[in-house]
């Protein structure tokens, strides 16, 4: 069961409550399922108890019990747990990380994405500055990953270096014909140096990595490769699940979904992805995703060295699936990479 089925099975246990009489809400359009947080257990959790207990007119826990209940008893899932003040906790069947997998690569980058259009139309404003503008880049981009139509602007013309060097671009600028004046609303905390001498992909990664409040380090730093620069750690750790692939083709084998013990961290770290994008769209904060992309290239670099069979090893369904799991961390590493504007090479 992927994320996004098991967000439907809870919404299938609130809907069977209200029909049973047990809730008298409305059903929401969308129950979010994430990693449980501390004093959480199994595989995902949701507070969607909390967030129909006024509507109900009951206490949260009595409610999770009303949900957990329904949700027992569905198809995938092995156990239901409350804790706090009303949190539900679900542990899925053995399968749940191999349709985790497989869901990731059947969707590719796009893995995270809203599936229809959501009609939320927004504007976005931006001072004539060039971390402004990079920021107010993505945050549309994230937004259209979820669904809104969004239109961006500048104060001013934007530099031409900003849309050579950067690739970022507006599509207007000042206020001409505007019935009144737009209020800028995107305005992180400025670049303290010209960051295009650092080339697109790095001088990206030093504005969009620091939170909006945070002041950017424009350093040479962000072009080192070694383990200390968080962006070559994403980039290498999506150049090598390509390498993988393309060694594992010479070798006369493909990706398989399958289990693949001791990878609890990369499997909720995969599982998380939409959720991420989601809150990094709602929060203009794409940060979030920044972070969430070393998360992801930190879980799997360990993982790598054992996909591919080692000597006379002939490959086996358990090269296979670690091959897939791998093959799904890069899809996320690209599909996020992507979202940032940055390059997502094949060789490094």
């Amino acid at each position: 069961m992927t994320p996004v089925e098991l967000s439907r099975t809870v919404l299938r246990a609130v809907r069977r409550a209200v029909d049973d009489g047990e809730l008298q809400v409305a059903v929401p359009e969308r129950a979010v399922v994430t990693a449980p947080g501390p004093g959480g257990c199994g595989d995902y959790a949701t507070n969607i108890a909390l967030q129909l207990a006024r509507p109900a007119g009951q206490p949260p826990l009595r409610v999770a019990e009303i949900l957990r209940t329904r949700l027992a008893d569905s198809d995938g899932v092995r156990d239901v747990v409350v804790t706090g003040p009303g949190f539900i906790n679900i542990s899925l069947g053995d399968t749940a990380p191999t349709a985790l997998v497989a869901e990731i690569l059947r969707r590719g980058p796009r893995y995270g994405f809203a599936d229809r259009p959501t009609g939320q139309v927004v504007q976005l404003h931006s001072p004539h500055e060039v971390r402004a503008v990079v920021v107010m880049a993505v945050v549309a981009r994230l937004l259209r990953s979820q669904g809104a139509v969004v239109r961006t602007s500048c104060e001013a013309p934007p530099e031409a270096e900003w849309e050579t060097v950067l690739g970022v671009r507006v599509d207007a600028h000042g206020r001409p014909g505007a019935p009144a004046p737009l209020d800028v609303n995107v305005r992180p905390v400025p670049a303290p140096a010209d960051p295009l001498p650092l080339g697109r992909d790095a001088a990206r990664w030093a504005l969009l990595h620091p939170a909006a409040h945070d002041r950017p380090r424009i350093t040479d730093d962000h072009l080192v490769q070694r383990e200390s620069n968080p962006l070559f750690r994403v980039r290498y750790a999506h150049a090598r699940t390509r390498g993988l692939r393309r060694n594992a083709a010479e070798l006369g084998f493909g990706a398989e979904p399958g289990a693949v013990p001791g990878t609890r961290e990369l499997d909720v770290a995969l599982a998380d992805h939409p959720r991420v994008l989601a809150r990094a769209a709602a929060h203009r904060t794409p940060d979030r995703l920044a972070r969430h992309l070393v998360t992801v290239a930190d879980a799997v670099l360990p993982l790598l060295p054992a996909v591919l069979p080692r000597g006379a090893e002939k490959p086996s369904a358990a090269h296979r699936a670690r091959l897939a799991l791998a093959e799904a961390a890069g899809t996320v590493l690209a599909g996020g990479l992507s979202l940032l504007g940055i390059d997502a090479p094949e060789h490094l």
